[in-house]
């Protein structure tokens, strides 16, 4: 079964009838192998976990943080950023015993042994389907890093930027989201400039990586979203479709910016387009009114993205005079020199994404008038 040459109802009633001393080490260490298969090829904790619960459910994405759990009781020395991720998703080693993990987890979810072989059985199947990805963090077990990016964005800033953004995104009056969001704008773009002539000769200070997930539906044009946001804040964006995230290159205060921002206005551009859909659509009209609401909603993000980009675009190049010196601009210049080697180490051939089509001109027009009111500058 677990080598493939057994179908999977036909394994799950063999090893139904097998005994628990002969079934549970086998699985145990066969979940435990592809997790960690899967985190040593790049896979973090978040984002595996994130995948998991979208394709298999949550309960299959549980026996994700026990493997990052016993990944990390293995090789405890492992990248901070490593262990908050696993932390992040409840990765504890709540068990006692690796090769009685199948009974144990059955006592702890409450079920009968039937369920938890299925569901075990049901996450490998899933987890040996999924390919090998760019490695942006080492995992537990791998030598840590030499040069360590000590940039940190200020946390007092970040938390005005986020008490702003959720200001914009709560208030009902457009003109009031437009203000919130133009002072964190501004706020973000003097916080990374002054950023930038702070660190500008230290070398221990290099891009960062790091992949931001793009949820279902409309993901190509949240990721389009998303690359706006990402190219107006100096960094650069990769758009994996196939596994629902975008990897973004950038230094670290950048890229906290461009992670809040992009989340924001995700939440700004829902809340508009709920206001200007068609009214016909939003009462049903059987498949003609579903289409007509699905085609709208994705030329109102097409738009909304295209806006939004042209305008913080313009925002970034009004912004650099004012806060700028003599030495600024050769700064911003080496820094994305710098941001453009390190996606192009990771991702060494990417292609360009045929633009999204826009089938409604209600919902590209309501999508810029959005964009229009979500003001930068």
């Amino acid at each position: 079964m677990l080598s493939g040459t057994t179908g999977y109802e036909q394994g799950l009633d063999e090893l139904t009838v097998l005994p628990p001393g002969t079934v549970d080490p086998a699985l145990s260490a066969a979940l435990r192998e592809s997790g960690e298969r899967l985190f040593k090829a790049g896979w973090q904790p978040v984002e595996l976990h994130r995948l998991v619960t979208r394709r298999a459910g949550p309960e299959a994405a549980r026996l994700v943080a026990d493997a990052a759990a016993a990944m990390l009781h293995r090789a405890p020395a492992a990248d901070p950023r490593w262990t908050a991720q696993a932390a992040e998703i409840g990765a504890e080693r709540w068990w006692t015993s690796d090769p009685d993990y199948p009974s144990e987890l059955a006592k702890r979810l409450r079920t009968d042994r039937v369920a938890v072989l299925d569901l075990i059985l049901s996450a490998l199947a899933l987890l040996r389907t999924l390919p090998s990805i760019e490695i942006l963090m080492p995992p537990p077990g791998a030598a840590l890093p030499r040069v360590v990016n000590t940039e940190k964005s200020d946390n007092r800033v970040l938390e005005r930027v986020r008490a702003l953004l959720a200001k914009a995104e709560s208030t009902d009056f457009p003109a009031e989201a437009d203000a919130y969001t133009a002072k964190a704008q501004e706020m973000i773009t003097r916080h990374s400039l002054d950023e930038a002539l702070l660190t500008a000769d230290r070398t221990e200070i290099v891009p960062l990586t790091r992949r931001i997930a793009v949820d279902a539906p409309y993901e190509s044009e949240k990721a389009a979203l998303l690359h706006a946001v990402a190219r107006a804040n100096r960094c650069h964006a990769v758009w994996t479709p196939d596994l629902g995230f975008s990897t973004v290159f950038g230094f670290d205060a950048d890229i906290d910016a461009v992670d809040l921002l992009h989340a924001s206005l995700l939440v700004q551009a829902q809340r508009a387009m709920s206001r200007a859909e068609p009214g016909g659509a939003k009462s049903g009209g059987g498949k003609a009114g579903k289409s007509r609401l699905k085609t709208f909603r994705a030329s109102f993000l097409v738009a909304f993205a295209h806006r939004i980009g042209e305008r913080l675009a313009q925002a970034a190049r009004e912004a650099v005079p004012i806060a700028s010196s003599d030495n600024l601009l050769p700064v911003l210049r080496s820094r994305d020199l710098q941001v453009q080697e390190t996606m192009q180490r990771v991702f060494p051939r990417t292609e360009r994404a045929r633009g999204a089509r826009v089938d409604s001109d209600e919902g590209w027009h309501e999508g810029r008038a959005a964009a229009d009111r979500a003001t930068f500058r």
